[in-house]
C-alpha cells in the first residue's frame, strides 16, 4: 500500500510538473491533479494538494469541493470548516457535495450543533429533501448520538435508500439499543429494501454477551437468506460476535465454512480462543496459521497471541519465541505489538523479565501512554519501587500524560517504600489532575496513607472518594485491619451493606483479616461459614488463607488444618506458609515437619521454608535438624533473601542491604556510621560511670 502510494505520488509530481510548463488555464486537469495529491496518503499530501490549489489559475466548484474533501478526510475539521465559510461567501456551498463533505466533518468531530446549522443551511438551499445530503444528516446526527435528531431527519425523508436506513441503524447499535435496532432493520425488509453487508456488520459488531446468544442466532438466519448477496466482512463479523455470546463453536463452524479464509478470518477465530482464556487452542490455531493459511500475521495476530502468552506468568518459553517471530516478520517497531510485549514481560513472575520489559520499551520511537504505564505499573507490581518511582519522575519529566493508572502505581510504590513525604507530594498531583475521587486513585491514596500509620489522612481521601464502588471501602477496611481495628471495619462492611454498595471477594479478605489481627476467631470464622450462602461470593484462595491466619493467630492449628482439608480446590503454597509461620509462633514442631515436607516438594526453591525451618529448629534448640536445613539449603544454591531498608532524603529513595557497598555515597555513609557508633560508645561509656558513681549515695 505505502509503494502504490509512492507511486501515485511520483506520478502526480510528473502531471503537476507538465501542467505548470504548459500554461493550461481551465481547470478540468488540474482537478484532476488535485485528487491524485489528495488521495496520495503521504504525510504532507494535505499541504501539497493546497499548494496545487493556489496554484490553479481559474479554480471552479470541483477545485473547492476537492481541497474541501482533502481537509476532511485528513481530519483538519477546524481548516475544513474555515474553507467552507470561505465557499458559502462565494456561493459554492450550496452543493450536495459540499454539504456531504460538512456533515461527515461534524459527524467525526462530534459537532452536533454545527450540523444543526448545516441542516438550516440545507433546507434553505433546497438541498434538505435530497436524498445524499438527508442520509449524511441521518449519520452526523446518529454518530454525534442525538438520536431523537437522527430519527425525525429520518422519517421527515420523502425518499430512503440503504445508507439512511443503514445510518439510523448504526446509531441505535452503537448506542447500545440493539432491540431498536433489530426494529428498524425488520422495517427495512418490509420496505424492501435488502440488507448489505454495512447492514449486518453494524448489527453484529453491537451483539455482546450471552443474553444475545437468541438474537444471534437470528441475525445468522438472515445472513444465510441473503448470502449470495454478502461478503467476507459479514462471516467474519458473526465469527466475533458468536464469540462475543459464549458461543465459541459457532464462531468455529463459520470460520470452517468460509472457503476463501482472508486474514481477518484468522484474526478473527484466533482473538475468539484468546478472549475465552483457551490458551493452548489458541497458541496450536496459532501455528497452523503461520504454517497453514496462507497469510502473514499482522499486529493483530501478534497483540492477541501475546496477549495469550502474558497469562501464563510462570513460563516465558513460549512469549520469547514470540517475540522472536515479531522481530522476524518486523513488527517490533509497532506501538500495540511492542506494549503487548512490555506488558507480557512485566507479568512474569521473576523480576530480570523487567529488563526484558526495558529492551521492548527503550528503543520504541512512538512511545504512548500505554508504554510508560505498562513499564511503570511493571515496576511497582514487581516490587521495584524506587525503580517504579524514578520512572514515575523520568514521564513528568517527558511531559507524559499521568492518568490514574500511573497515579495508582505511584502511590503503592510509594506506600512499599513508606515516603510519606513524596506520596503527599503526588497526592498534591492528583488533586490538580482532578482524580481524587478516581476508584483506583483513591484505593491507592488510602492504602499509601494507611500502610504509614497516617489513618486520618486515609480516612479524609476515603471521604472525598466516589463510594459508588467496592474499591474505596476496600482499601479503608483493610487500613483499618493492619492497624487492628476490627469494629470500624465491622461498621464500614455494614455501611456498605446499608448502601447497597456492591460487595466483592476483596471485601471479605479484608474483612476476615480484621478479625484475624484482632483475635476474633469466632466473628472471622462465621464469616467464612456465611460468605457464600448470605452474601453470594464463593471462597477463593486468599479466603482460605485468612482463614488459616485467622486459626493460627489465635493457636487453633487443628481447624486451620481442617479448614485446609476442607478445601474445593487445591492449596497453593501461600496456604501452607500461613500455617507453617502459625506452626513456628506456637512451636508445634510435628505440624510444622508435615507442612514443610510437602512445600519442599511442591516448591523446593522457595527459601521462605527453609528459613522458618531453620529458625524453629535453632528455638527449639534442635542445632543438628538446624544445620542440616542449611546444607540443604546451600547444595541447592539458596540463600536468605536479605531484608532492606531505605529513606526519603530530598525527594530521593535510598535503598540499602546489610553490608551493602553499592551506593554511590558509600563512603561518606560509613565515615558517619563509624562516628555515629562511637559517640553511641561515649554516651554507653558516661552513663555506665553516672551509674557507679550514683549508685551508692542513693542506696
Amino acid at each position: 500500500m505505502r509503494r502504490q502510494h509512492r507511486h501515485l505520488t511520483l506520478a502526480a509530481a510528473k502531471s503537476h510538473a507538465a501542467l505548470l510548463k504548459s500554461g493550461i488555464s481551465f481547470p478540468t486537469p488540474w482537478n484532476q491533479l488535485l485528487t491524485a495529491y489528495s488521495g496520495s496518503g503521504s504525510g504532507s499530501g494535505l499541504a501539497t494538494t493546497r499548494r496545487v490549489f493556489d496554484e490553479i489559475p481559474l479554480p471552479d466548484a470541483v477545485s473547492w469541493n476537492s481541497l474541501l474533501a482533502a481537509h476532511v478526510s485528513a481530519g483538519a475539521h477546524p481548516d475544513a470548516w474555515r474553507l467552507l465559510r470561505a465557499m458559502h461567501a462565494r456561493g459554492l456551498a450550496a452543493s450536495t457535495f459540499a454539504l456531504g463533505s460538512a456533515l461527515r466533518s461534524a459527524a467525526a468531530a462530534r459537532r452536533p450543533a454545527l450540523g444543526a446549522q448545516l441542516q438550516s443551511f440545507a433546507v434553505k438551499s433546497g438541498l434538505a429533501d435530497s436524498v445524499i445530503p438527508a442520509s449524511a444528516l441521518v449519520d452526523m446526527y446518529a454518530k454525534c448520538r442525538c438520536l431523537s435528531d437522527a430519527r425525525r431527519v429520518f422519517d421527515g425523508m420523502p425518499q430512503r435508500n440503504t445508507v439512511s436506513w443503514n445510518a439510523l441503524i448504526a446509531g441505535y447499535s452503537e448506542s447500545g439499543n440493539l432491540v431498536q435496532a433489530m426494529a428498524l432493520f425488520a422495517e427495512m425488509e418490509r420496505e424492501g429494501l435488502a440488507p448489505d453487508e454495512a447492514t449486518f456488520a453494524t448489527l453484529l459488531v453491537a451483539v455482546e454477551g450471552p443474553s444475545w446468544c437468541f438474537l444471534m442466532q437470528e441475525l445468522h438466519g438472515k445472513i444465510m437468506k441473503y448470502g449470495s448477496a454478502l461478503g467476507l466482512v459479514v462471516s467474519n463479523a458473526a465469527i466475533t460476535a458468536y464469540s462475543q455470546c459464549g458461543a465459541l463453536a459457532d464462531s468455529r463452524r463459520i470460520f470452517d465454512g468460509i472457503e476463501s479464509k482472508d486474514l481477518i478470518s484468522w484474526n478473527s477465530m484466533l482473538g475468539a480462543y484468546a478472549y475465552h482464556g483457551m490458551d493452548e487452542e489458541a497458541m496450536r490455531f496459532f501455528v497452523r496459521m503461520m504454517q497453514e493459511s496462507g497469510v502473514r500475521p499482522d499486529m493483530y495476530s501478534f497483540t492477541s497471541i501475546i496477549s495469550v502468552c502474558s497469562e501464563h506468568g510462570h513460563d516465558d518459553h513460549q512469549g520469547r519465541g514470540i517475540h522472536g517471530l515479531v522481530m522476524k516478520i518486523g513488527l517490533e517497531a509497532i506501538t500495540h505489538v511492542c506494549n503487548a510485549l512490555i506488558a507480557m514481560y512485566t507479568r512474569f513472575t521473576e523480576n530480570c523479565m523487567m529488563e526484558d520489559a526495558c529492551k521492548c520499551f527503550n528503543p520504541l520511537a512512538l512511545k504512548d501512554t500505554v508504554s510508560w504505564n505498562s513499564m511503570l505499573t511493571g515496576y511497582s507490581q514487581h516490587g521495584l519501587s524506587a525503580d517504579a518511582l524514578r520512572f514515575f519522575r523520568c514521564m513528568r519529566s517527558e511531559n507524559i500524560r499521568t492518568d490514574e493508572f500511573a497515579f495508582s502505581a505511584a502511590l503503592r510504590s510509594c506506600s512499599d517504600l513508606a515516603v510519606l513525604q513524596l506520596g503527599r507530594q503526588i497526592h498534591s498531583l492528583v488533586i490538580q489532575s482532578g482524580f481524587a475521587s478516581n476508584d483506583f486513585v483513591s484505593g491507592s491514596l488510602i492504602f499509601m496513607y494507611s500502610k504509614s500509620g497516617m489513618l486520618g489522612d486515609a480516612r479524609k481521601s476515603f471521604e472525598e472518594a466516589d463510594k459508588s464502588s467496592s474499591v474505596p471501602w476496600n482499601s479503608m477496611m483493610f487500613g483499618y485491619a493492619q492497624h487492628g481495628q476490627a469494629q470500624i471495619v465491622t461498621n464500614l462492611f455494614n455501611e456498605m451493606l446499608e448502601l447497597r454498595v456492591p460487595l466483592d471477594h476483596v471485601t471479605f479478605v479484608g474483612l476476615i483479616t480484621a478479625y484475624s489481627h484482632a483475635g476474633l476467631v469466632d466473628e472471622g470464622s462465621e464469616i467464612i461459614n456465611t460468605m457464600e450462602t448470605m452474601y453470594g461470593i464463593p471462597l477463593r484462595m486468599e479466603h482460605y488463607a485468612c482463614g488459616v491466619d485467622l486459626y493460627g493467630r489465635a493457636g487453633q492449628l487443628d481447624k486451620a488444618k481442617e479448614l485446609i482439608d476442607s478445601m474445593p480446590f487445591r492449596p497453593d503454597a501461600m496456604v501452607w506458609m500461613t500455617l507453617l509461620g502459625a506452626c513456628k509462633i506456637h512451636g508445634n514442631m510435628e505440624l510444622a515437619s508435615d507442612v514443610a515436607s510437602y512445600l519442599l516438594v511442591e516448591d523446593p526453591r522457595q527459601h521462605s521454608t527453609y528459613v522458618l525451618l531453620s529458625s524453629m529448629f535453632s528455638g527449639l534448640g534442635m542445632w543438628g535438624d538446624r544445620a542440616t536445613v542449611q546444607k540443604v539449603m546451600k547444595n541447592r544454591g539458596l540463600s536468605k533473601v536479605p531484608g532492606w531498608s531505605w529513606i526519603e532524603v530530598k525527594n530521593e529513595v535510598h535503598s540499602f542491604n546489610a553490608e551493602d557497598r553499592s551506593h554511590p555515597s558509600m563512603d561518606e555513609i560509613y565515615e558517619m556510621l563509624r562516628m555515629l557508633l562511637q559517640v553511641a560508645q561515649r554516651l554507653c561509656s558516661s552513663e555506665d560511670e553516672e551509674i557507679l558513681v550514683t549508685t551508692p549515695s542513693d542506696t
